[in-house]
């Protein structure tokens, strides 16, 4: 058992969404949380029977058995969308406080489905993040992903294979949310292959065979799904151009590795250093998300080359992701160019050295230390 860094402290004076991607542990968190909760599972298919055909089951139920302010947890919400005219109702009548859990709310809003007029705060739960596992391991992380059923195995590519079909039959497939899910998953395939670069529609329709409108709402069904997040670039330029194209990052590094058919992955190889950076934008999507921060993530090109993978706040600090076992002179070009136009910036190359230093006024610090500055709060605000 994890101990999740999300608490969803929010329920306590009032109604939340909490959302997420298959399998990154919501159903127990809840359970583990909010052990006294009144508990409606929608994957059970007996009461998924009822309550579809018979939304106003659920009014009646908890007229009956909850009392003022009581905590109900509906599971898989989105796989009854008129359930919540009946939640806002006991919202508002019998003031109760409700958690509505699922995987997208892609299907409440195409449905015109009542999300409540901001009564109910939005929370997001990842996989694993490295504060919530005891004796982390950088390298495990790195070829399994961080998806808590995945994590502690031995090989966890078949496992992950079958939630990959799972996500396509359960997610897309029954949902309707793409009609032709063949193409959709050759772009899945080509998303992974492009994972951490630029987004370039019209080469990668070209790669699946559909139009380049085709493809961007593809990566829409991804970002509202919660497989895929986008990072946008910073755009405030001042002495170079910069390029403005978001980049697309896949939820989960396991994912990526099966989907691309990447094992065994060591230091040295350019996969690795690929999956490296992969991990370290997931855990500072992570802890944005998780503490509210001020700070917003983005990403840092220019036109002549020069980047910097990640930027937190107005260029506050900037962050460089190397897999090298001892940073040098020549990694640090694009952290060196950016300090030409932002003075001010803290600059930090997180890498595979041994120990934390100081070099040529950039902060070197090897992956899984920076991984516990940034759950300290030392990284970002």
């Amino acid at each position: 058992m994890y101990s999740r860094v999300m608490k969803l402290v929010d329920s306590e004076e009032g109604s939340v969404f909490l959302w997420g991607a298959r399998q990154t542990g919501k159903s127990t968190l809840l359970r583990t949380l909010f052990p006294d909760a009144h508990f409606y599972d929608l994957l059970k298919s007996d009461l998924y029977k009822q309550l579809s055909q018979r939304p106003a089951l659920l009014r009646e139920e908890l007229e009956l058995t909850a009392k003022d302010s009581d905590l109900v947890i509906i599971d898989e919400v989105q796989k009854i969308p008129e359930l919540l005219d009946e939640v806002h109702w006991l919202i508002e009548n019998k003031h109760l406080r409700f958690i509505l859990c699922g995987s997208s709310a892609r299907k409440l809003k195409r449905c015109g489905t009542n999300l409540l007029g901001g009564r109910a705060i939005r929370n997001v739960l990842f996989p694993l993040v490295s504060a919530e596992i005891p004796d982390f391991d950088l390298i495990k992380a790195i070829n399994n992903g961080m998806l808590p059923p995945f994590y502690p195995l031995a090989n966890a590519q078949k496992r992950l294979q079958s939630y990959v079909g799972d996500y396509l039959k359960e997610e897309i497939y029954a949902e309707a949310l793409t009609r032709n899910l063949n193409n959709f998953s050759r772009f899945l395939e080509i998303a992974a292959l492009t994972d951490g670069e630029m987004i370039n529609y019209q080469n990668i329709a070209s790669d699946c065979g559909v139009s380049a409108p085709t493809v961007k709402e593809y990566f829409n069904i991804l970002y509202d799904t919660l497989l895929a997040y986008s990072i946008p670039a910073y755009t405030k330029a001042k002495k170079r151009r910069l390029i403005q194209t978001p980049k697309c990052y896949l939820f989960d590094i396991g994912v990526v590795n099966c989907l691309t058919g990447r094992k065994s992955l060591r230091p040295g190889s350019i996969d690795f250093g690929h999956a490296l950076e992969h991990l370290i934008i997931q855990e500072i999507i992570a802890y944005l998300e998780y503490y509210g921060c001020e700070q917003k993530l983005s990403y840092w090109r220019t036109t002549s080359g020069y980047e910097v993978d990640a930027l937190l706040g107005d260029a506050e600090t900037a962050i460089e992701i190397k897999s090298c076992e001892e940073v040098q002179s020549r990694h640090l070009h694009g952290l060196k160019a950016f300090k030409e136009e932002h003075l001010e910036a803290r600059l930090i190359i997180v890498s595979l050295d041994a120990r934390p230093r100081l070099f040529n006024g950039v902060e070197v610090w090897p992956a899984q230390r920076f991984l516990q500055q940034l759950w300290a709060g030392k990284i970002a605000k």
